[in-house]
């Protein structure tokens, strides 16, 4: 698959999960159980991981977007103001959230390292950016956003978990480290490989 076609499986996926996102903060029909409990409980905060989570997972996808970062560099600048915003909401909310989550305290500690590494990796990349250190900046920007795809591999795996026979109770406190762990390894793999490849060159 080529790189154009992986960035539009991505960004599909992502919008996806940004449509129930908005869906699930604006409608609360749709609400799963769970989530209208949150919203009863925690109004503000389940309003701001939602919303900022997926603004942040829509905008993040079109920085990735070379023909876009190279055509339009204000346009880049207003969307990468738009992502650290909305991680801001988004993680904070997601922090607060965290002992709240189904799971026990596996899972939440789970989604609370993840919410912080989320945080951080953003604010090194905005760091980066501001000192004119655009090379690294695009790489704790990689960072920041396989950790905003856990958004998306979440809900992959839960009806994997589902199909397979595996319950619940046992597939969730699992995935909330699966769903953000590899991701990172990843990033950070294509990352070091994009660095040795001048050096084998």
């Amino acid at each position: 698959m080529t790189r154009r076609a992986l960035w539009g499986l991505m960004t599909v996926l992502a919008a996806a999960v940004t449509a129930y996102a908005y869906s699930s903060a604006m409608a609360p029909g749709v609400r799963s159980p769970f989530v209208q409990t949150l919203f009863d409980e925690k109004t503000l905060r389940a309003f701001g991981h939602l919303l900022g989570g997926g603004t942040a997972l829509l905008a993040g996808a079109f920085q990735f977007n070379a023909t876009l970062r190279n055509r339009r560099p204000g346009l880049h600048r207003l969307l990468g103001k738009v992502y650290l915003s909305a991680v801001l909401i988004g993680g904070l909310s997601a922090l607060f959230l965290a002992p709240s989550s189904s799971g026990g305290m596996t899972a939440h500690l789970g989604f609370g390292l993840l919410a912080a590494a989320w945080l951080t990796t953003s604010a090194v990349a905005y760091q980066r950016a501001r000192a004119g250190e655009y090379e690294s900046h695009r790489g704790w920007m990689t960072r920041s956003y396989a950790l905003c795809l856990a958004a998306v591999t979440l809900r992959i795996y839960l009806p994997l978990a589902f199909a397979s026979g595996v319950a619940f109770e046992t597939a969730y406190p699992i995935i909330s480290w699966a769903c953000w762990v590899p991701n990172l390894l990843a990033a950070e793999w294509l990352l070091r490989a994009r660095m040795l490849r001048p050096a084998f060159a």
